[in-house]
């Protein structure tokens, strides 16, 4: 049976993804088989494992760190909101339904099973399991049906490690102020405080740090400095999406879509040597960019009508007539399109015209398509014909059926599993491009080919061109993680605290 630690924090954006990471890649180094488990995480960014399951991006990059295929049973629950009040419920990496945060609140304690299941299986697979918390323990509301945090904590029998963000200021009210409204027996569970994202000399923190042990009763186990490291993170907080300006030669405009998912299908461009990416949220932000990418969305059609109104659709409009290359990924593919209809209301409802760059049109359905895929890009023409025969690996994750209409030819050629019937994805025309794919650019040739692509654009040389692979740039994120918990976190209590358990 797996011994189990727990990571939660004082809020969100503490840094509780990124610890647990670190915790497991060095537990994975000292020779451990190591898992990571969120019961419940809430984020956009998804992901599908090779069974064809959703789960959280946050997971994905925790066992990645752990040197791990990733599984849905390290991510049991995901909620991935639909609006400021519902979210789509997927359990065990299946759609289970739509409900609102009063339904879904409700409902919950009902999934116990399904979490101890998932939680089970691990248990019996590897030697320590790294748990991570949501948002806060402390959030007083939400206690009584409590089954990410304090309540997690004690199904799994996992002694608790609490972090809190000094670079928002306030850490030792929040560390403080978090125990004191746990009751007695949750209190007991904490075996240790993390100080997280801390810029200046140790020595001027070191009295407080004397003072919070004494007025809590509680070590503290470690103060970690601000890391800058380029890892997944969870969607709302990244910081990736405050980027505005451009400094390099290439100029990269991501449209920050409302309710954006899968963000880190961008993540790699952002390695590409004298290639900047940054997020544009209003039409005086778009500038004159070099490409530009509609990611995807958790709802297509409201982020459309968002585009609409706020001036984004016809600077969009404006460039793509000036020759301007788009790529449009997933919910960003469809929008480009002639028509979308949702007759079942799956994400708005009824009839919504399109930006009608493609001749496509997109129905959505209640059946989503999860499925991982490999294939190559077909010829094509404009900007992109030098992609044209370059394969990659990835997946779909999406609610609509699109169907290509006159003038329009496919983008790629795919296949959901080796030796399968091949199919065709997405739809070009002239310099602007959609696909399902997510994950297109994780592949080392596709990211040198695109960014070959914009070199010749800019008339730059792409000869001495470089692309790092993506995977390899997070293998060595991953162990700079390690070496800074190692050299700021007594490792040697945390071990201490694995063997007692609770």
């Amino acid at each position: 049976m797996a011994k189990a630690i727990m990571i939660q924090g004082t809020t969100s954006g503490a840094g509780k993804s990124l610890l647990t990471a670190g915790l497991c890649r060095i537990f994975r180094q000292d020779g451990y088989k190591v898992a990571p488990f969120k019961s419940q995480n809430m984020a956009l960014n998804s992901y599908i494992t090779r069974q064809g399951l959703e789960m959280g991006r946050a997971q994905v990059m925790q066992a990645q760190a752990a040197g791990i295929e990733p599984t849905a049973d390290m991510n049991p629950i995901l909620l991935k909101p639909t609006n400021d009040t519902g979210s789509q419920v997927i359990v065990n990496g299946e759609v289970l339904g739509n409900m609102s945060a009063s339904e879904y609140f409700r409902y919950k304690k009902n999934l116990i099973p399904q979490i101890m299941g998932a939680y089970r299986r691990l248990e019996q697979q590897y030697d320590i399991i790294v748990l991570e918390g949501a948002g806060s323990p402390a959030e007083i509301n939400l206690k009584q049906e409590d089954i990410v945090n304090m309540g997690m904590a004690r199904m799994a029998g996992a002694p608790v490690l609490l972090a809190g963000d000094i670079d928002r200021g306030g850490v030792f009210a929040s560390l403080a102020g978090t125990l004191m409204l746990l009751e007695p027996e949750e209190r007991a569970m904490v075996k240790g405080h993390l100080i997280n994202k801390f810029r200046g000399d140790r020595q001027i923190l070191a009295p407080g740090l004397d003072m919070l042990e004494q007025l809590t009763s509680v070590p503290v186990l470690g103060v970690i400095p601000y890391l800058h490291l380029d890892l997944d993170d969870e969607d709302s907080l990244s910081g990736r999406l405050d980027k505005r300006n451009s400094c390099s030669a290439v100029d990269i405009a991501v449209i920050r879509l409302p309710r954006i998912s899968n963000f880190t299908d961008i993540n790699p461009l952002e390695v590409l040597p004298e290639i900047s990416v940054r997020y544009v949220t209003s039409s005086q932000q778009f500038g004159a960019p070099d490409f530009v990418i509609l990611p995807g969305t958790k709802n297509t059609m409201e982020d459309l009508l968002w585009l609409r109104q706020n001036g984004l659709e016809a600077k969009l409009l404006q460039y793509a007539a000036s020759g301007g290359p788009i790529l449009g990924i997933c919910g960003g593919y469809q929008m480009l399109g002639q028509q979308l209809c949702d007759p079942n209301a799956v994400e708005y409802g009824g009839e919504l015209a399109g930006m009608g760059l493609l001749p496509i049109t997109t129905v959505f359905e209640q059946e989503k398509t999860r499925t991982r895929i490999s294939g190559a890009v077909l010829p094509v023409q404009g900007m992109l014909a030098h992609l044209s025969g370059v394969p990659f690996e990835g997946y779909e994750i999406h609610m609509g059926k699109t169907i290509l209409q006159k003038g329009a030819l496919p983008f790629a050629s795919i296949q959901a599993e080796p030796g399968g019937a091949c199919i065709a994805d997405g739809a070009a025309c002239q310099n602007i491009y959609g696909t399902y794919v997510h994950g297109f650019f994780d592949n080392k040739e596709t990211a040198e080919a695109f960014a070959e692509a914009l070199y010749r654009k800019k008339g730059l040389d792409p000869s001495a061109l470089k692309a790092v692979s993506w995977e390899e740039h997070q293998q060595r994120q991953y162990d700079i993680l390690a070496d800074n918990l190692r050299q700021n976190v007594k490792i040697d209590k945390i071990y201490e605290i694995l063997e007692k358990g609770l």
